[in-house]
């Protein structure tokens, strides 16, 4: 199974059905060495020093992205709410897309969404639906890899 999406005006959904357990997928989206792993999705890559998380309302989570080109693009996000192994949600100031994450126990794994809202023009695009799935896709193939990140490995 790959990652859908959906592109509705300035709001751009994406849901994947991850072959691990909630906790696992939790730590992937919290952790330096997890968000590293696959938060470049297809089309990018993130050096792992790059990746700071300050785990809190109020904390920030950085990272960079390296284009195939070599062009690295430093991405800033403030997590507004942190409410463990469920739901994260965070704010890109220079842009104020907003982003939940949520995170759902399920048959064989958990089901994830990721709901972005108030996305800037620049990003209401097929390209930028597109990333997104790749990146959840990215995740998937993370997860499948039983010592990727603490936790129990699923079959």
């Amino acid at each position: 199974m790959t990652a859908s999406s959906q592109l509705h005006g300035d709001e751009l959904i994406a849901r994947r059905h991850l072959p691990a357990e909630p906790e696992r997928v939790w730590v992937a989206f919290t952790s330096p060495a997890g968000i590293a792993a696959f938060w470049g999705g297809s089309h990018a890559t993130v050096p792992p020093e790059s990746v700071l998380v300050d785990l809190r309302p109020g904390g920030e989570f950085a990272l960079d992205t390296r284009a195939p080109d070599g062009t690295t693009r430093r991405l800033r996000f403030v997590y507004v709410s942190v409410t463990a192994p469920h739901e994260l949600v965070f704010d890109e100031p220079l842009t104020g897309l907003r982003t939940t994450v949520s995170v759902r126990p399920a048959a064989g794994g958990t089901d994830l969404t990721v709901h972005q809202r108030r996305l800037p023009v620049e990003l209401r695009t097929t390209q930028a639906a597109e990333g997104l799935a790749s990146i959840l896709d990215a995740l998937a193939a993370h997860l499948r890899h039983p010592d990727a990140t603490p936790g129990r490995s699923t079959p």
